[in-house]
């Protein structure tokens, strides 16, 4: 069995809050097969993604580099992203097969794979020729984004899942055993809009559900963008409160659904395993409220629920445990650079993860902390403001349509915002100065602000994490283009700090 250039997979959801599993403790056992893959493989349950929402995490994922760097700064900024190598890149130059098969929402297209199946919310980006599949396209399309009160009137083969799940298996066994490939699986679910067929309908019905555990009552103590959120929903969807325990049944029944075609796509790479080393990542690009602050999907700031994200890693090489290391969405790329023999392309800012899930020593203070980004820039708008028009997130689907909302828009993406997890702590900041310091493991929703408090605990606990913040922006800075005739510099081959 080959061992110097293993298969390499990331397994990508979207909108997957990390909190949500058995194994962290969460009442509904929502995905019992990704549990038993965190126990038999690394599971990080202090993962961030780079930034929470879709298009600067990913580009995040496949560049190694923070928003700021990239500047990916909001979704519709895909082809802006800055860098030198990306990770599809330093593949090929391996000669590695590559495919992107599911969700991109990235700067990468067709021509950047050898292989390139795209969906999207609505389905298929390119329409199915089979008539069940473009039918559920379309009702998926019809749905806005919204939530589905019924059982989704398709069966299981036509959801997005199981025909991503379905391309990647037919690529990766047309591939001859001494190729070696990186396939990125990438599901658009469980995103909204929150839907679900029979029997995942009925797993988790919402009088069963565990209670969340701040409502929208914690709306009034949060910031104009959290506030501004709800009021666009109230305006878009017809009793917006009541519509949320069947969204949140909806979002978890999927979970599961997603589960089994994991379990589907992991016992169909085992003919492939048996000849090949692999590593197999799964991972999501940002978490969601679930009804958490009497909202859905995501868009305000930086809460732990949107921030953190699940990571398990498995394989040959892989060792079993969890680990407490802080890591980044954006450490990926380089950790799989490492793992297919590769040195770290020029510009890269995250840090290889390789020693840390094949049990070999690593400093442990290089991951004492994770980092996370938000904002497009400009001053935040608040409550006194004349807002653009029309009024930022909220659409009608033609003349006297429907309305519909996006979540993401110009208030709720307005200013710059940064996030450190350290431990229990947790600090937010934003370019006005506004700062934050919250216990997570007494205040999981970050609703009591401690930066005032008096005690030498919370003191120590912000000038620790105020010199964090100051370490992760310099070391974010960018460091491209670089000069032909410069100085050479002095970098760690892992980019880490550290010693190790």
């Amino acid at each position: 069995m080959p061992t110097d250039r293993p298969d390499i997979v990331i397994v990508m959801t979207d909108q997957h809050r990390a909190d949500v599993h058995a194994r962290n403790g969460f009442p509904l056992d929502t995905m019992p097969f990704v549990d038993a893959l965190a126990a038999e493989g690394t599971w990080f349950d202090r993962a961030y993604t780079a930034s929470p929402l879709c298009c600067p995490a990913r580009t995040s994922l496949m560049t190694g580099r923070w928003p700021s760097a990239h500047r990916v700064t909001q979704n519709p900024a895909a082809d802006q992203a800055v860098f030198g190598t990306d990770l599809f890149q330093a593949a090929k130059q391996a000669g590695y097969a590559t495919a992107l098969i599911g969700k991109n929402h990235t700067y990468l297209t067709a021509d950047d794979v050898d292989v390139y199946v795209d969906f999207m919310h609505d389905g298929a980006v390119i329409p199915s020729a089979d008539p069940v599949e473009a039918a559920f396209d379309g009702w998926l399309a019809g749905l806005r984004h919204r939530t589905a009160e019924d059982p989704t009137p398709y069966p299981l083969e036509a959801q997005n899942p199981y025909r991503i799940v379905q391309a990647a298996l037919d690529w990766s066994r047309s591939l001859p055993d001494d190729v070696p490939m990186i396939m990125v699986v990438s599901f658009p679910e469980p995103h909204n809009p929150y839907q679900v067929p029979a029997p995942y309908f009925d797993l988790f019905p919402p009088e069963s559900l565990p209670p969340v555990r701040a409502g929208a009552e914690a709306l009034a103590d949060r910031p104009f963008s959290w506030r501004y959120l709800r009021e666009l929903g109230d305006q878009a969807v017809e009793d917006y409160e009541g519509i949320i325990p069947r969204a949140r049944s909806n979002y978890f029944g999927m979970l599961r659904l997603i589960d089994d075609q994991v379990r589907r796509l992991h016992e169909g790479l085992a003919d492939r395993h048996a000849r090949r080393e692999r590593v197999i990542a799964l991972t999501a690009d940002h978490g969601d409220y679930v009804g958490e602050y009497g909202l859905v999907r995501k868009g305000a700031e930086v809460p732990d629920v949107l921030a953190r994200i699940p990571l398990v890693i498995t394989g040959d090489a892989v060792r079993s445990g969890p680990s407490e290391a802080h890591v980044s969405l954006a450490d990926l790329m380089p950790t799989f650079c490492e793992a297919m023999g590769l040195a770290l392309p020029v510009g890269v800012q995250g840090r290889s993860l390789w020693p840390l899930i094949t049990g070999a020593d690593y400093p442990e203070a290089e991951f004492r902390s994770a980092y996370v980004e938000q904002g497009m820039g400009g001053l935040p708008y608040d409550e006194h403001d004349r807002l653009p028009d029309p009024i930022p997130g909220l659409f009608r689907d033609g003349p006297g349509g429907a309305p519909r909302f996006d979540e993401l828009n110009a208030v709720t993406q307005s200013g710059r915002r940064r996030k450190i997890r350290a431990g229990r702590w947790s600090l937010q900041i934003d370019l006005l100065g506004n700062c934050g310091l919250y216990d997570l493991d007494d205040d999981p929703d970050e609703l009591i602000d401690l930066w005032d408090a008096p005690t030498a605990e919370v003191q120590d606990a912000k000038i620790d994490l105020l010199r964090e913040l100051a370490v992760w922006q310099l070391r974010t800075e960018d460091s491209l283009p670089q000069t032909p005739r410069g100085y050479v510099q002095k970098l760690n081959p892992r980019n880490w700090l550290a010693d190790g």
